[in-house]
């Protein structure tokens, strides 16, 4: 392949941390078979937090948000994306990499472009039961788009694959001991883990503080409320709180009996691949363009999970959903030991690896 310099790869994926774990496990995998990673990203998103420090470098581009409703600031934003797209050019031309991988959101947008005008192979993978915006845009210039749900259709996708959901090997040897060490829990009672999103969840969270003298009658309660979220007043022995969980967090997966969660696709996954009981609150349209209400539908119509709308929360609405999360927990188990969990990591890799050869 002309015009491409060593074992090199481009990854990028951002604007939340759906968009960005999945590619964790890849930086790993990846360093260890001698590639060197670097990543696009945005300046303030998320994952230049996440991935710093295990990459080759990381590259700023300017971001735009192209929103679904009239503003002003679609005009402004619409130059910083072309700025983007400029500046991603620029970069895929000095890195010369031998292929990009993609995660998705619009920050991933200038690499997926700026390699294909490069005349470089891009992989893509697309999360959600229905493509995003993201995704669509770029489909045409993307060699493959791997898929999480075998279901998903892109179109103007070239070619589709579905290999599931890139899973960090930590989760997969998450272990209960150790997450109940870090938590500082007997495991004598029940432990619920409440997810409310890398972003954090303000309604979920007040769900679950509001209720929080009855629940931990019933539960020791771990909750990952979002950075800037904490409320240290409520720490107590059935009660931990966390902005965010990295290195620790299939520890703490592997200790969960229950688990509360927003319905993004990653973080759905995880918790399907890992066989846990789990209450969906998926965001609403007025929050998002609906893809957590399909992904969590699809997951309840499969019998894998529950799902509560955010308006049945007020009162003691989270009570009596995880009630009904308890009653059927047996029949939620059952399904959930037959579901598929393909090796979306090695399947990815296998993709990838050829362009290095």
């Amino acid at each position: 392949m002309s015009g491409v310099s060593g074992k090199r790869i481009v990854l990028t994926g951002g604007g939340s941390a759906g968009h960005v774990t999945p590619n964790l496990a890849l930086i790993d995998a990846l360093t260890a078979e001698g590639w060197e990673v670097h990543y696009l990203g945005s300046a303030e998103g998320i994952e230049r937090r996440l991935v710093n420090g295990k990459v080759a470098a990381y590259h700023v581009v300017p971001v735009g948000k192209l929103r679904r409703y009239f503003s002003w600031e679609n005009a402004r934003d619409l130059l910083r994306a072309l700025h983007g797209l400029w500046v991603g050019w620029r970069i895929i031309g000095r890195l010369r990499p031998r292929v990009i991988f993609s995660k998705g959101g619009f920050v991933s947008v200038p690499a997926v472009v700026g390699g294909a005008l490069r005349g470089l192979p891009v992989l893509a993978h697309e999360s959600d039961f229905s493509p995003g915006l993201a995704t669509r845009l770029v489909a045409p210039f993307v060699t493959i788009v791997c898929t999480t749900f075998r279901e998903t259709r892109v179109p103007r996708a070239r070619q589709l694959r579905f290999v599931g959901s890139p899973l960090r090997p930590a989760l997969r040897a998450g272990d209960r001991a150790r997450g109940l060490a870090f938590l500082g829990f007997t495991g004598e009672r029940p432990i619920l883990l409440v997810v409310g999103g890398s972003l954090g969840a303000t309604a979920l969270n007040a769900a679950l503080r509001s209720r929080l003298a009855p629940l931990t009658a019933r539960y020791d309660i771990v909750h990952l409320c979002g950075a800037g979220k904490e409320d240290p007043a409520l720490e107590g022995p059935a009660y931990r709180q966390f902005a965010y969980l990295d290195d620790a967090y299939g520890d703490v997966l592997a200790a969960a009996d229950r688990v509360v969660s927003r319905a993004g696709a990653n973080g759905l996954f995880e918790l399907l691949a890992l066989r846990k009981i789990s209450l969906l609150v998926p965001l609403g349209r007025g929050a998002s363009r609906g893809d957590q209400l399909e992904n969590s539908a699809w997951a309840t119509a499969q019998g894998y999970a529950l799902t509560v709308q955010e308006a049945a929360l007020e009162g003691e609405g989270l009570d009596q959903a995880l009630a009904a999360l308890d009653a059927q927990a047996p029949a939620l188990a059952e399904a959930l030991a037959r579901f598929e969990v393909p090796d979306a990591l090695a399947e990815v890799m296998a993709l990838l690896r050829p362009y290095g050869a």
